[in-house]
């Protein structure tokens, strides 16, 4: 870029440029030219990036109609509900814990999934820490799955070291591997694992398709701060969006996030509620048996269809 200046200012009495200017104004054309380049780069970036969400927009519903309800004011509705990868009233192993889906019942309205340490153990494992997985696959006599439309749960999240608390959808499809997630994808629209970090307040949602060997493949979604309240005490709503073209993620109404990673599912896909432990053959990385238990408290699960995909 050298060679290439022009003149601000000269000296009054003498008519020419000051060394000094000349130093200055090559410095200031370098920036604005650096400047330039960096807009480019920008706008390259941008082109190329899902479309941004709009933190302000909020979901629209009356585009959409309830097909799906459960507000826990009864029994647990096993009909409805049943273990995810867990049946009957064995337990499995999974991560840090087991998972036990009687030990999922409901109280004053709500779901309540525990996550407690059984010295005796439970469903013919030993001792350990216990909590349940539950969904609404057609393992159960009244399952539930739906292709689009708006999916939200409204919950207070377990506090505690390793714990891991979620509300997902999914379909068996996911475990094909073809290099989409069109078939099958994993929809992960709430993941809590960060109580005690430097951040606690923190949710996540995420994707994943092509199974969970070496073939997996993911694409995060941006994390999302929980404004507002304490997600530990307080009740949130955490909402998805799912349409031919994208999932956008909602918390409290509120637009967040949004992705087509992947390409877009455009299959059915079922409902998860579950709370899981870090750490491998039912052994936690950072909990022990004094630890403190944990709920994750739900106060409801619905599903809305678009109105222009009623009985289609």
């Amino acid at each position: 870029m050298g060679g290439f200046f022009f003149c601000i200012e000269k000296e009054k009495n003498y008519g020419i440029i000051k060394e000094k200017d000349l130093i200055s104004m090559k410095a200031l054309l370098c920036k604005l030219l650096s400047g330039v380049i960096t807009l480019i780069s920008l706008i390259a970036f941008a082109v190329n990036q899902p479309t941004i969400p709009n933190p302000t927009k909020k979901v629209d519903m009356s585009k959409f109609t309830l097909t799906f309800e459960d507000e826990f004011e009864n029994e647990l509705d096993r009909s409805v509900w049943s273990g995810h990868y867990t049946y009957g009233d064995k337990s499995s192993i999974r991560k840090g814990s087991y998972w036990n889906n009687y030990m999922a019942y409901t109280e004053n309205g709500n779901l309540i999934i525990p996550l407690r340490y059984l010295p005796d153990g439970m469903g013919g494992t030993g001792a350990g820490w216990y909590t349940a997985g539950l969904d609404t696959d057609s393992d159960a006599p009244n399952g539930f799955s739906q292709k689009f439309g708006y999916f939200e749960c409204r919950c207070i999240l377990p506090k505690g070291a390793d714990i891991w608390s979620a509300f997902w959808m999914m379909n068996e499809n996911v475990y094909t591997v073809d290099g989409s997630g069109r078939d099958g994808t994993e929809v992960d629209i709430m993941e809590s694992f960060s109580y005690g970090k430097r951040i606690s307040n923190v949710i996540q949602s995420n994707l994943h398709w092509d199974g969970y060997d070496e073939a997996h493949q993911t694409g995060k979604a941006k994390k999302a701060y929980v404004i507002g309240n304490n997600p530990y005490e307080e009740f949130n709503t955490y909402g998805l969006e799912w349409n031919e073209n994208e999932y956008i993620f909602y918390v409290n109404g509120k637009e967040y996030c949004r992705s087509n990673a992947g390409g877009v599912c455009q299959n059915p896909l079922y409902l998860i509620l579950s709370v899981e432990m870090w750490g491998e053959n039912a052994v936690p990385l950072d909990r022990d048996a004094d630890s403190a238990p944990a709920d994750y408290i739900v106060d409801y699960v619905r599903a809305y269809q678009y109105n222009d995909l009623l009985n289609k």
